[in-house]
């Protein structure tokens, strides 16, 4: 229930130089309280600890290093999230989004961002500054081995001692990369309490990255198999389906390796038949790593989201462009195999490489995350990832699932489309009461947890009924390949019979 106050508050943004609004009398505002200074002041000791750890080496590789540093942070910020929210009403809150400029791409967003992507060009091309030296391969073999000088990559030690594997700069990545899902989740689980959706993709994604893409993998490295990422499925693993792993790895590793292989296989053939019941929900809201960071982590800048027909035309380029490079890349490759027995391709090499470089460390790392407070939270999956492109076509034109809308009760909020990470222009759909079927849509169910009318509901049913011209997927599917028309805006009959053509995308 809400307050009498609250309800007979009134702001008069020109007054008030259309500024942040106070709070109204009586509502406790998000992130006060005794808790969440303290949370707070243990966030600063843990970064203290840090930074003595990683300019002194004064605990750096000890356990009581590990937990002062990256154990205590990631228990204050979930302690922040939890204490900041906890004692506020239930349902999505926007008050003042507009006005941070960490969510708004102000000084504070452009220094995230500006962050985040300076770690990623450190992992991947300068681990050293990281405290990490990897290994130098000659025309001879090894030149010179790999080493731990300090910094970052000495802190996670401990932990990779005791499950048995080497520490790296890779193995850091692991543990910041888990570390965010499992700490954001908990800001998505009390920001989202008062929905049971939300709060049970939230769970799946944690699950299936802490276990199925972190804890495993270790488990694989520690008895000298095959590194396999569990939640990962080709052509988003690129390197799964590629003959270095296949005959190189999986079927080089005996009966253990085999199992790899035909998991790997299995995720494919299982793709289609998943998507049909479940749409590409079933891997990008609740399995996949890229969107479980995007779904935690990138929750804060989900709204930067483009929503313009121009951002909608580079997303088709863009990521169905990626996915022909990939498949062409592994066909070059298997056929190179096939002629002259080299795994790593003796003339597909540079083509394998590139891929590598500027799709799976560039494109999906730097700009994909590092890009979160500038482009919004999911920059790789909606303009990148192959994976997201296989099962846009496949939702798209022959799966069960779609949003519902009821045009009657919209009153044209727009926050449903403002939440949108994938850029679609939801209310447009909800206003004509039509079924959101988009390509794009990874069913993250956010545009239906901030509806407050209830309009729309994430369903399953007959696939025929979908979208007109459903009951023919396969013409649908080639009509839209043909006419961007077809395939990017909606055309009806109007009430007079007159052809009349949407601007706005479907």
């Amino acid at each position: 229930m809400i307050d009498a106050d609250t309800l007979a508050y009134e702001h008069d943004e020109e007054a008030a130089g259309f500024g942040r609004p106070p709070t109204p009398a009586g509502v406790r505002p998000a992130g006060h309280g005794a808790l969440n200074r303290v949370a707070v002041a243990l966030m600063a000791v843990a970064l203290l600890s840090l930074a003595v750890q990683v300019f002194s080496g004064t605990l750096n590789g000890t356990w009581a290093g590990l937990l002062s540093g990256l154990g205590l942070l990631s228990f204050g910020a979930a302690l922040y999230f939890w204490s900041g929210l906890r004692g506020t009403e239930a349902g999505i809150k926007h008050d003042g989004t507009q006005f941070d400029g960490l969510r708004t791409r102000g000084w504070a967003g452009w220094v995230a961002g500006l962050a985040m992507t300076a770690l990623y060009v450190l992992l991947y091309f300068d681990p050293r500054l990281l405290g990490y030296v990897p290994a130098v391969w000659g025309a001879g073999g090894l030149v010179e081995e790999a080493r731990i000088t300090g910094g970052l990559v000495l802190t996670v030690q401990p932990l990779a001692h005791a499950l048995g594997v080497e520490t790296s700069q890779w193995f850091l990545y692991g543990v910041l990369y888990t570390l965010a899902i499992l700490v954001f989740g908990v800001r998505m689980f009390m920001k989202y309490r008062h929905n049971r959706y939300q709060q049970i993709r939230t769970a799946s994604v944690m699950f299936f990255q802490s276990v199925f893409a972190w804890y495993l993998p270790q488990l694989l490295v520690r008895f000298q198999q095959p590194y396999v990422e569990f939640n990962g499925v080709w052509p988003l693993k690129y390197d799964y389906l590629w003959p270095e792993k296949t005959h190189g790895q999986f079927l080089g590793a005996g009966l253990p390796g085999k199992l790899l292989l035909a998991f790997a296989v299995a995720g494919v053939v299982a793709t289609p038949i998943l998507t049909y019941f479940y749409g590409k929900r079933w891997y990008c809201s609740w399995v996949c790593g890229c969107g479980g960071l995007a779904e935690t982590l990138g929750d804060p800048w989900r709204q930067l989201s483009s929503k313009s027909t121009r951002a909608w035309k580079i997303e088709r380029w863009l990521i169905h462009g990626v996915l022909l490079l990939v498949v062409v890349t592994t066909a070059a490759l298997w056929l190179d195999y096939r002629a002259s027995g080299n795994l790593y391709g003796s003339w597909s090499g540079k083509l394998r490489t590139a891929y590598g470089l500027y799709v799976g460390a560039i494109f999906s790392g730097v700009v994909g995350v590092g890009f979160y407070p500038l482009l919004g939270s999911r920059v790789w999956c909606r303009f990148g990832c192959p994976q997201a492109a296989i099962l846009g076509i496949l939702q798209r034109v022959f799966s069960r699932f779609r949003i519902t809308t009821n045009g009657g009760q919209c009153m044209s909020c727009g926050n449903c489309s403002t939440y949108c990470e994938m850029g679609i222009d939801v209310r447009a759909y909800a206003q004509r009461g039509e079924n959101i079927v988009r390509a794009s849509c990874v069913g993250c169910g956010v545009c239906a947890a901030v509806c407050p009318r209830g309009v729309l509901k994430l369903e399953a049913g007959p696939p025929g009924d979908r979208y007109d011209g459903a009951e023919r997927p396969v013409a649908a599917l080639v009509d839209s390949v043909k006419s961007p028309e077809i395939y990017g805006y909606r055309s009806w009959q109007g009430p007079a019979g007159d052809v009349a053509k949407d601007l706005r995308k479907t």
